[in-house]
């Protein structure tokens, strides 16, 4: 059992780890009284915008919290759509390396024309949206592979980005001065079916 003892001006608090369940004493001086708060912390659960699934046939993975932009992340996932594992890991390899652009269709405005683009004139290449989406879907490949499912009939069925969680960050300005700004984090799904043999 530890107990770690903390003594301030108003509580007397003891940290009492029994097991798996921490808990807190409080004892006020003056009310001589004990107050008793458990101190579990829960995960979040995540869901999924996707909801009929099979799970003897397709894998999911998802990205939280993720420092990238939701416009440029919902760019990439539209893209990548309906293409196979292997063609979308490499399409994602040249992204990064800016050997192909990504159409913009949604946020496109000032964008510039990129070549190569089909359907599509504006582009550009979102490298770091890019490289986290890759993150996951190598974390959906090995999520395949640990269910046996086979490698080469993977096809991306579904793949989506949303805003997350808002950071309040500031920039300095002249005089002294800040300017506040807020930093949008985003979740990235990406779910995996294998297809049927032909």
């Amino acid at each position: 059992m530890n107990i770690l003892l903390l003594i301030t001006s108003f509580f007397f608090v003891a940290f009492v780890i029994v097991s798996e369940y921490p808990l807190v004493f409080f004892r006020h001086k003056a009310l001589n009284i004990l107050l008793v708060t458990d101190l579990t912390i829960e995960m979040p659960k995540w869901g999924y915008s996707i909801t009929d699934m099979d799970p003897d046939k397709m894998v999911k993975a998802s990205g939280r919290e993720l420092r990238v932009s939701p416009k440029h992340a919902r760019e990439v996932c539209k893209t990548i759509k309906g293409m196979k594992l292997d063609q979308a890991k490499e399409y994602l390899r040249q992204v990064i390396l800016k050997k192909k652009p990504v159409p913009f269709r949604r946020h496109n405005k000032k964008v510039g024309h990129r070549h190569g683009l089909e359907n599509a004139f504006a582009g550009r290449y979102p490298v770091k949206a890019a490289q986290q989406i890759l993150k996951v879907l190598e974390g959906a490949e090995a999520n395949a592979e640990f269910k046996g499912l086979d490698m080469e009939r993977l096809r991306i069925i579904h793949a989506s980005a949303y805003p997350g969680m808002k950071i309040k960050r500031f920039t300095p300005r002249a005089f002294g001065r800040s300017s506040p700004r807020v930093n949008t984090l985003s979740h990235v799904e990406l779910v995996l079916e294998e297809m049927e043999a032909t």
